[in-house]
């Protein structure tokens, strides 16, 4: 009989593991988020308990479960133009300083989760390029990372139900930029999917191979990391961006005590921060 009870050495074992793996600190009493999200892998790894799957991912020999539990752990759901006012500061304030420039303008989507973000940020230009036709010679480069190798196959598919279609999603949009796939989905159209490149990267780790950016959208990610981790990823954003360049943080998060290095700019409605020179 399957037993999905964890105990507290257990979860602590695990609480340490994740952080030191991806960053995430999980509270004294989340035993109920961690039986949640690794319940399910449970039968397809064949153990019997919660407690010894957990002691089989403090192995390093177990790549594959650890890659499926760092899965599980850090998936979040997200929706289509989350807050609204980040697509409209894109198009209307950020991206018209760029206009004309006969090099790409670099967008950055530093947690992409199923891939709403980094497509809201290719229907926003593409927007803006229907009133500005012309307006960017040089393009626009979208590139969405994540974590999670799962996700990223689920971004780069750009499949969606008729559940996640909706959530954040006007009915123009949906007319203009999906298609009806197979089974009741909804593709996103080729249009939107050749602007944007997904690569795997955990922000734990270096920057280097992705290159600079004009604009870094980090949204809704630094709440599930600890001060320090915050700043060192902070630290690390600052130096991937061009001079000047732009960072959008979610509505809950802030840079105050952990990070100098930006002017904010208050835009009502919202926030945006810029790269000191």
């Amino acid at each position: 009989m399957l037993s999905k009870e964890l105990d507290d050495k257990s979860y602590h074992q695990f609480r340490t593991f994740l952080e030191q793996q991806c960053g995430i600190v999980l509270g004294e009493n989340k035993q109920y988020l961690v039986k949640s999200r690794l319940a399910p892998l449970m039968a397809k790894f064949e153990v019997a308990t919660l407690g010894a799957l957990v002691s089989r991912t403090l192995s390093p020999v177990e790549r594959q479960l650890r890659a499926a539990v760092i899965d599980a752990m850090t998936t979040n759901e997200t929706l289509w133009f989350r807050d609204d006012y980040p697509f409209e500061l894109l198009k209307k304030r950020l991206l018209p300083e760029f206009t004309g420039r006969r090099t790409p303008v670099k967008i950055w989507s530093a947690a992409s989760s199923s891939g709403q973000e980094p497509y809201s940020i290719a229907m926003s230009v593409l927007e803006m390029q229907q009133s500005q036709p012309g307006a960017f010679p040089g393009g626009v480069q979208i590139t969405g990372t994540d974590i999670s190798n799962t996700m990223l196959e689920h971004c780069k598919y750009g499949h969606y139900d008729s559940l996640a279609i909706v959530r954040g999603l006007s009915a123009e949009r949906k007319r203009q930029f999906f298609e009806p796939g197979d089974n009741g989905m909804y593709k996103v159209k080729d249009q939107v999917k050749k602007m944007v490149n997904f690569r795997q990267l955990n922000l734990l780790g270096s920057y280097s191979l992705i290159g600079r950016f004009d604009i870094v959208f980090c949204r809704n990610v630094l709440i599930y990391f600890s001060p320090e981790i915050k700043a060192k990823i902070l630290s690390q954003i600052h130096g991937s961006l061009n001079n000047k360049g732009y960072l959008f943080l979610g509505a809950s998060e802030s840079l105050s005590g952990l990070n100098q290095d930006f002017d904010m700019l208050r835009c009502n409605p919202g926030i945006v921060y810029q790269k000191k020179t």
